[in-house]
């Protein structure tokens, strides 16, 4: 992801006006260096706003999904990883030294491109995140077991059989399954990368009904390759290129009247 020869970049990112909210995450002047020396992410800076949608965007290896990572810190467990800048979760810095990564993680709930049940029954899948917890209680986590498959727009379509295999559930409901699996812990802010992009329409669309359910409930941000479904389901869109943050506000405004010529272009189609 280093600069291509030719490629130049404006000193400053265009900030547009922003859907509005306090800020959940902030990133400050955030950079990361694979192997020390190939940079992949270049002064990030931007504020996630509380209970609202950002989507990130721009093409294939532009750092979104690394950016991502960043925030739960999974970036941790690739080999030569060296960061600076600052990235803060309500005011507390998740970098600075001493930090508990595992409770970071719990503040931060993921979900990745393919559904990635547990080999285990629907029921137990869901109250994974509790019993790692410690928690023992069975009539609390029976309880938080519904609440996280309703809140999921599941309930309906597994009650009877909890305790059949998670792997027995279509594409559509294994990524279902794993937002309620992820929301089960109460986390903060709901980590999504490209949650459609192993499923079929129909299971897209439903999927995209419960992050628009989930708005308020919880922070999302979510990766997409997808520019119609970021402006389907977020607030406030940001367009990454070659590790680098180029445009980022209301959703509605970056769509429609980008300032960067370089967002425009993406959006456009002519590039990516």
């Amino acid at each position: 992801m280093e600069r291509p020869q030719g490629e130049t970049f404006p000193q400053t990112v265009y900030h547009l006006k922003t859907a509005g909210g306090p800020p959940a995450v902030e990133i400050k002047n955030f950079n990361l260096w694979y192997g020390g020396t190939a940079q992949a992410l270049f002064d990030i800076t931007m504020s996630i706003e509380k209970g609202l949608v950002t989507a990130l965007i721009g093409p294939s290896g532009c750092g979104k999904s690394t950016l991502l990572r960043c925030l739960n810190r999974m970036n941790d467990l690739i080999d030569g990883i060296r960061i600076e800048g600052r990235i803060s979760i309500e005011g507390s810095d998740i970098y600075a030294p001493g930090a508990d990564v595992i409770a970071i993680r719990k503040r931060m709930g993921m979900v990745f491109q393919k559904p990635n049940p547990f080999p285990m029954s629907i029921y137990e899948n869901v109250a994974y995140p509790l019993r790692v917890d410690g928690i023992r209680d069975k009539a609390l986590i029976d309880a938080t077991v519904e609440q996280s498959l309703r809140g999921a727009a599941l309930w309906e379509e597994v009650k009877d059989r909890l305790n059949e295999s998670a792997l027995g559930l279509s594409g559509g409901q294994q990524q279902r399954l794993c937002i309620a699996r992820a929301i089960a812990g109460s986390p903060e802010v709901l980590l999504m990368d490209e949650p459609c992009s192993a499923l079929d329409p129909i299971a897209t669309a439903k999927i995209e009904e419960l992050i628009d359910e989930l708005r308020g409930q919880f922070t999302i941000v979510i990766v997409t390759h997808n520019m119609q479904q970021a402006g389907r389901v977020s607030d406030n869109t940001a367009f990454m290129y070659l590790g680098r943050l180029i445009e980022y506000g209301e959703t509605a405004t970056v769509f429609t009247r980008p300032l960067a010529q370089r967002t425009q272009d993406y959006i456009t189609g002519r590039f990516g």
